[in-house]
């Protein structure tokens, strides 16, 4: 499916799609209710879904993944205890301090590892209880990785740190918000992933292409408690029904294609790498930019892009990022290469 309109070829992000005609249909069949009263059967039917696709007893539909990620925090970690978590964390970078402004909840980083964790590092900093100590009490992961391009973590990575985590006695969190990419990349089972941490999110408007939610996964018991922190972080939500039918038609309709985005993404690398400018081999469907050898800063690049039609995401002065998903067919490839290409060729206005 060509992106509406087939003017901009929009790289930003895959959260950028708008429902396709059989999502709409869906949202509009949807038999709804009042969620906050637990009354909403569609909701009900998306939380046992995702849940039981995560080998996990309950799941809570949130409407954005920030709020999921931080009840999740907040139900792992009490207030002045810490979360331990690398530098490029969704959870600590781009969540507008949420976990100290919400959850009290102090954190400590390890250096930016491209996505890779090293499980003996984290075995080091976690602290015990202790005279004077903050005790950590969870740690955070993210599969797929935004800041590392859309990296995958090794299964294997994720078993070595499962056991580090149980040996302490500590939590394990995963910022899963393109879990599903990772899924797919490496073949490995959700449950799978979900057997690994004591809560997850994910999102089902990043790459899925539904309009707006996300779920945190866990325990009965701890899901329970996050209805309350839910509402207490004004994410109750009534007749949503409607929205939770898209994530639901996401899920059966529109999952299993990510495959494509991943296809196309590694097709955008190859023709740019001449130039020096990917930062990493996509293994997914994100394609990172360092163009710092290019010529190019980030925004000037952006901006030419932008008045030849084709959209890409600026993370930092040199740095980009390009993003296929639903809307990003073969054809927006093409153009978007030929533009990309022919700016890269070139060199910046004085």
């Amino acid at each position: 499916m060509a992106e509406p309109g087939g003017q901009l070829v929009d790289l930003r992000s895959d959260t950028v799609t708008a429902p396709t005609p059989g999502m709409r249909a869906a949202m509009a069949a949807a038999e709804v209710g009042d969620d906050v009263y637990g009354e909403d059967p569609t909701v009900a039917a998306l939380e046992a879904e995702v849940a039981a696709l995560f080998g996990h007893e309950a799941a809570l539909f949130a409407p954005t993944g920030s709020m999921a990620n931080q009840i999740a925090l907040q139900l792992l970690v009490p207030p002045a205890q810490e979360l331990l978590c690398d530098a490029d964390a969704h959870v600590v970078t781009y969540e507008v301090g949420a976990a100290a402004g919400y959850g009290g909840i102090s954190t400590r980083t390890w250096p930016a590892s491209g996505g890779a964790p090293d499980p003996d590092q984290i075995a080091a900093m976690i602290r015990p209880d202790g005279f004077w100590a903050v005790p950590t009490r969870a740690v955070a992961v993210e599969q797929t990785h935004n800041l590392a391009g859309g990296q995958v973590i090794a299964v294997e990575t994720l078993r070595r740190l499962r056991g580090v985590v149980d040996e302490a006695g500590v939590a394990m969190h995963c910022d899963g918000a393109r879990i599903w990419h990772a899924h797919l990349a490496d073949g490995v089972p959700l449950a799978e992933y979900g057997g690994l941490f004591d809560m997850l999110s994910v999102c089902m408007s990043k790459g899925l292409g539904a309009p707006v939610g996300s779920l945190v996964i866990g325990s009965a018991e701890r899901i329970e408690r996050a209805r309350w922190l839910r509402k207490r972080m004004g994410g109750g939500m009534r007749q949503v029904g409607v929205l939770a039918a898209a994530a639901s038609y996401a899920l059966r309709h529109q999952l299993t294609r990510l495959v494509d985005d991943h296809a196309r993404a590694a097709r955008l690398a190859a023709e740019l790498a001449p130039f020096g400018v990917v930062a990493a081999p996509p293994r997914t469907n994100l394609v990172p930019l360092d163009l710092r050898r290019s010529g190019w800063d980030a925004p000037s690049l952006a901006a030419a892009a932008r008045e030849r039609g084709v959209l890409i995401s600026v993370l930092g002065p040199r740095i980009g990022r390009l993003v296929t998903h639903l809307h990003i067919d073969d054809d927006a490839v093409d153009r978007a290469v030929a533009v990309l290409v022919a700016l890269l060729r070139s060199r910046p206005a004085a």
